[in-house]
């Protein structure tokens, strides 16, 4: 089971790294390691379980975030009900050497900011990152795929994805002024 003690500290030089593609097939280690990723998002979106094991609830899990020098990253996106029901599964995948397609001009930004596992402190400001994306990625059993994410859900990849070429979410905040928007940033 991946805990918060599993995360390496933000200072680590891994995570400014831009790491390895993955071979397949995946060794036995990966495979588990791959759904231990998964399991913890879940797990940290489940409140009882969040609370006992002391988890920051996540979105998503890179491995350079957990000491895998390899391309691949977890994101379990759903949507719950007022009762803590899963009533829709926007994202559930396991994404290994992933890559960026296509992107929009267009950029978007959650108005509150970014948070990221591999960071325990606020940084505050806004993250441009394009509104739209196109990612190509192979699965556990290494069949290739293609998927067209939009708004938070292409801002939550693009974390993610980041966190495979070294750099950090306050990377793309303005020094100066973090939260000052372009006219044609879309806040989210």
């Amino acid at each position: 089971m991946i805990t918060m003690k599993d995360f390496i500290p933000e200072q680590d030089p891994l995570l400014r790294k831009e790491v390895e593609p993955v071979t397949f097939p995946l060794s036995e280690e990966l495979r588990e390691r791959a759904l231990e990723m998964r399991q913890f998002l879940i797990d940290s979106q489940t409140p009882e379980l969040a609370e006992k094991y002391q988890l920051r609830p996540g979105v998503g899990v890179a491995g350079p975030q957990i000491g895998l020098d390899q391309q691949i990253f977890a994101i379990y996106l759903v949507e719950y009900d007022e009762d803590g029901q899963v009533v829709d599964t926007i994202i559930d995948q396991i994404f290994i050497n992933p890559k960026i397609k296509s992107h929009s001009v267009q950029e978007a930004a959650l108005k509150e900011g970014e948070g990221c596992l591999s960071v325990p402190r606020e940084v505050p400001g806004l993250v441009p990152r394009a509104k739209r994306v196109t990612l190509t990625y192979q699965d556990l059993d290494g069949n290739s795929h293609e998927i067209k994410l939009r708004n938070y859900e292409a801002i939550v990849v693009q974390h993610e994805y980041d966190h495979l070429k070294g750099i950090l979410f306050y990377d793309h905040i303005n020094p100066d002024q973090p939260w000052k928007a372009d006219p044609d940033l879309e806040l989210l």
